[in-house]
């Protein structure tokens, strides 16, 4: 086991690294911060609720940066987060279901996606630039996969930790036309609501390892507000897919280590 000083300096630094990227990308920082601490040996509801913890901080954070610029379309996101607060109670009480071994597989699975998603993100929203005003009622018969893709996105924020950011972005982008440059700020306030939500719900289970979660959060909240700046001014396209290679590394290693226990 590390020396206490040395964790809460790596997880300071993870968090940081993950705020920044998650702030840019508008997945979560948990996408980063859950591989993380299933590596270092946490238990899954330590793993959802501690790095939920965080994303919360980072999503704040996000969201702080984001109105300030004004690149939030609130309507839009308060909708997204109502339809994904049920899943989230659930995907709480999932947590203290699921053991360590299906925890990285299914966690495995879902990295692959998200980090198949990042590498195409761009070629996936050319076409993208309407206005989500607009769209929102071209969309109309696709509502109901919308608020099913929201729930279901409540459910994977609170079981793996990860914010629920990788689904909300996809959906925004796809099911309502939005560019990456609105559903990213707009997935952040849909993100916060949930991750709140969720990590509320986890530490009413007791679930929640609050000197791991602060040590966490303090880096993401500051990474946050980086990422909220850096996207102003940086070219995304080499940082999307450094980090879908990451992802994928990541989730080949948990799945690899799945079927080796086989």
């Amino acid at each position: 086991m590390l020396d206490p000083f040395a964790l809460v300096a790596i997880l300071i630094i993870v968090g940081l690294g993950a705020g920044t990227l998650g702030s840019m990308t508008g997945a979560g920082g948990g996408v980063v911060m859950t591989p993380a601490l299933t590596l270092m040996g946490f238990a899954p509801p330590q793993i959802s609720s501690t790095s939920l913890f965080a994303v919360t901080f980072t999503s704040a954070s996000s969201t702080i940066s984001y109105a300030k610029q004004k690149k939030i379309y609130y309507r839009v996101g308060l909708k997204t987060a109502a339809a994904s607060i049920p899943g989230a109670i659930v995907g709480a009480f999932i947590s203290n279901l699921i053991s360590i071994d299906s925890f990285k597989i299914y966690f495995g699975i879902l990295l692959m996606l998200a980090g198949l998603y990042i590498a195409y993100i761009s070629s996936l929203t050319k076409e993208r630039q309407e206005r989500p005003a607009s769209n929102e009622k071209k969309s109309e018969l696709l509502r109901p996969l919308f608020y099913s893709g929201a729930f279901g996105a409540g459910i994977i924020s609170s079981l793996f930790g990860v914010g629920g950011g990788i689904v909300f972005v996809p959906l925004l982008v796809l099911v309502l036309g939005m560019t990456m440059t609105t559903a990213s700020p707009t997935s952040q306030i849909a993100l916060l609501i949930t991750s709140f939500v969720g990590t509320v719900t986890q530490a009413v289970l007791g679930h929640t390892d609050y000197f791991h979660a602060a040590s966490l959060s303090v880096g993401a909240f500051i990474g946050g507000q980086i990422g909220a700046k850096i996207s102003r001014n940086v070219r995304e396209n080499l940082l999307r897919k450094l980090l879908s290679i990451s992802l994928i590394a990541v989730s080949l290693k948990f799945i690899s280590d799945f079927i080796g226990q086989q």
